[in-house]
C-alpha cells in the first residue's frame, strides 16, 4: 500500500482527495514526499509505543486497544494519587486541582464581554429555568443573588438549547467592541448548589467541566463521575479550554477592527457555526476550517471527506504538551505521560482476533474517552483523525501558519492556499 493509499485509508476518503492534496501542496512549498514521511513517522512510533507489551509486535487489535486503556488508566490512578486523592464532589478539592492547572499555563488576559453587559443580557431574556430552579421570584432577585458568570453556566448546562440560540444569543449580535474589555481568563469551581442543574448535562457529555469564550471563563460543576478517567479528564480538558479561550480571544480582538460585522462574526463563533453547502471547484488548495467534531454526530458527514484542518485538535495539541511536563508541577506525580508525547495523529489498521481489520487510535483523547464509556464498548477515532488532518497540513505549511490561517478565514470558514 502506498503513502498516498494509507492515509487515504486512515482517513476514509478517496485516494484522489489525498493526491490532489499532495500535488497542490508539493507545488505551493516546493517540498516533496511530506505523506511518506508522516506514514514512516506513524509507523515508527507505533513500533516504539508497542515495545512496552511483551508480547511482542503480533498484537491483535483487541490487545493493542485494550493495551492503551490499561496505559491511560494506570496513568489516571497516578494522576489521582498526586493530586491528593481529590473529590470532585468537593469544592475545595476541585480549586485545588485547578491551582495545579494554573500552575501550568502562563497567566493570560484576554478580550471578553463586560459584567455589566452580561447583566443586561440576562435582564433583556431572563433564563427561566434557572430563577424557578433555584426558586427565586424573578430575574432581578437571580442577578443580586448569584454570580453572573456562574448565571451564564448554568443557562449552557440547563436552559433549551433552541432558546439559547435563536433568542438569547440574537442579543450578541448587537454587540460592538466597546462592550468587551481586556481581563484575566478565570477557571474555577461552582457552587454546589449548580450540581442539580448540570444533571442532565452531565449525562450526556461524560465531563462536568466547560467554559464560556465570549466571558473567559472556565467552569467545573463540582460533582464526581465515579469513572477512570474522570480526573485526567478534567486535567487535560481545563488545559484544552484554557487554549481554546485565549484563541477566541485574540479573535474577538481581530473582530473589533470591523466594528460594522463585530456583533455577527461574534455571534457565529460563539454558535461554532460551521460551513454547510459545498463550494465550487478550484485550482487553488482549499481547507475547510471545521470548529466541531463532525464524526461525534455523523461519522459519514461530507465535510469530514474534504481536506480541512481543525481548531480543536490544534487545543488538544497545546494542552498534552503541558500534560507531559506534568512532573514540574506535581514533584510526586508517577504517571508517564510522555508515553502520548506526538501520538495525537497517530493510528493504524490492525487485525482483530477474527481476521478483520480495525482502525486503532494512538491518540489520548480517544483513549481517555474509550476509557470513561468502556462499559458501552464505545471506541474513539475521531480526535485522531482531525489531527492528522492538521499534521498533514503542518508538516507543509508549519504550525504558526495553521492557526494563523484559521484565524483570518474562521467566519468564511474555509481557506484557500
Amino acid at each position: 500500500m502506498t503513502p498516498t493509499e494509507k492515509i487515504s485509508q486512515i482517513l476514509r476518503v478517496d485516494k484522489n482527495t489525498i493526491e490532489n492534496l499532495e500535488s497542490k501542496a508539493d507545488a505551493i512549498t516546493g517540498k516533496s514526499g511530506i505523506l511518506d514521511e508522516i506514514v514512516s513517522k506513524n509507523e515508527t512510533l507505533i513500533k516504539d509505543r508497542l515495545q512496552l507489551k511483551e508480547s511482542g509486535g503480533n498484537l491483535t487489535a483487541e490487545e493493542i486497544h485494550n493495551a492503551l486503556l490499561d496505559k491511560i488508566k494506570n496513568d489516571d490512578i497516578q494522576l489521582f494519587k498526586a493530586l491528593g486523592k481529590p473529590s470532585f464532589m468537593l469544592k475545595e478539592d476541585v480549586d485545588t486541582v485547578l491551582s495545579k492547572v494554573k500552575e501550568l499555563i502562563p497567566p493570560s488576559k484576554g478580550f471578553f464581554l463586560k459584567k455589566e453587559k452580561a447583566v443586561e443580557f440576562l435582564t433583556n431574556q431572563p433564563p427561566q429555568k434557572v430563577i424557578n430552579y433555584l426558586g427565586y421570584k424573578n430575574v432581578n432577585e437571580l442577578i443580586n443573588r448569584e454570580d453572573v458568570y456562574e448565571i451564564f453556566s448554568a443557562i449552557r448546562l440547563f436552559e433549551d438549547s433552541k432558546w439559547f440560540n435563536e433568542i438569547f444569543m440574537e442579543q450578541y449580535k448587537k454587540l460592538k467592541p466597546e462592550d468587551f474589555e481586556e481581563r484575566d481568563i478565570e477557571i474555577k469551581s461552582l457552587n454546589q448548589k449548580w450540581v442539580g442543574i448540570a444533571q442532565s448535562f452531565l449525562k450526556k457529555k461524560y465531563q462536568n467541566i466547560s467554559h464560556l469564550k465570549e466571558l473567559g471563563f472556565i467552569f467545573v460543576v463540582p460533582v464526581e463521575l465515579g469513572i477512570f478517567g474522570e480526573t485526567t479528564r478534567v486535567f487535560s480538558m481545563a488545559l484544552h479550554y484554557f487554549y481554546e479561550v485565549k484563541f477566541h480571544a485574540d479573535l474577538f480582538r481581530k473582530f473589533a477592527d470591523e466594528p460594522e460585522t463585530f456583533g455577527q462574526n461574534l455571534a457565529s463563533v460563539v454558535k461554532v457555526e460551521i460551513i454547510d453547502k459545498r463550494l465550487p471547484e478550484t485550482d487553488k488548495l482549499r481547507f475547510l476550517i471545521l470548529p466541531r467534531y463532525l464524526a461525534k454526530y455523523d461519522p459519514n458527514d461530507w465535510r469530514l471527506m474534504e481536506p480541512h484542518i481543525s481548531p480543536e485538535s490544534l487545543f488538544w495539541v497545546k494542552a498534552e504538551r503541558h500534560l507531559v511536563d506534568i512532573n514540574k508541577t506535581l514533584k510526586d506525580v508517577y504517571a508517564n505521560f510522555n508515553f502520548w508525547q506526538n501520538l495525537d495523529w497517530v493510528g493504524d489498521y490492525f487485525k482483530t482476533s477474527t481476521g478483520i481489520e480495525v482502525l486503532v487510535s494512538f491518540n489520548l483523547v480517544d483513549s481517555i474517552m474509550a476509557l470513561i464509556r468502556e462499559k458501552e464498548l464505545e471506541k474513539y477515532l475521531f480526535h485522531h483523525q482531525e489531527s492528522l488532518w492538521n499534521k498533514i497540513f503542518i508538516d507543509y505549511f508549519g504550525e504558526e501558519k495553521l492557526e494563523e490561517i484559521i484565524k483570518e478565514n474562521m467566519i468564511k470558514g474555509c481557506a484557500e492556499i
